[in-house]
């Protein structure tokens, strides 16, 4: 059983972390790229892939936050989904005496 809930926490985590460099790198190259960043296929790809995290995050907070702010909040809502994936997987370990 703990094997089970370790892959499904691990594989959680690593949807995160995909996530999150993903909105990290299509930052980065926004900033790069300037105002021609649509046009960069890179960036195509990294907007497709980060696309259903910030249509998430836009659907759950509230219409007075503005859509150029979603991203960060995104980053951020990731990064404490990281932490809670973390402890939890953390937890399974130690709750089963493995070593992880």
């Amino acid at each position: 059983m703990a094997q089970t809930e370790l892959l499904i926490l691990s594989i959680v985590r690593l949807l995160v972390e995909i996530a999150g460099y993903s909105l990290l790198g299509q930052g980065l190259l926004a900033m790069l790229a300037g105002p021609k960043r649509e046009q960069n296929m890179f960036y195509g790809i990294l907007k497709t892939i980060t696309s259903p995290v910030i249509r998430a995050v836009r659907f759950i907070t509230p219409r007075f936050i503005v859509d150029a702010h979603i991203p960060f909040l995104a980053f951020f809502l990731l990064f404490w989904i990281w932490v809670g994936v973390s402890i939890a997987k953390r937890y399974v370990c130690v709750t089963n005496g493995l070593q992880c």
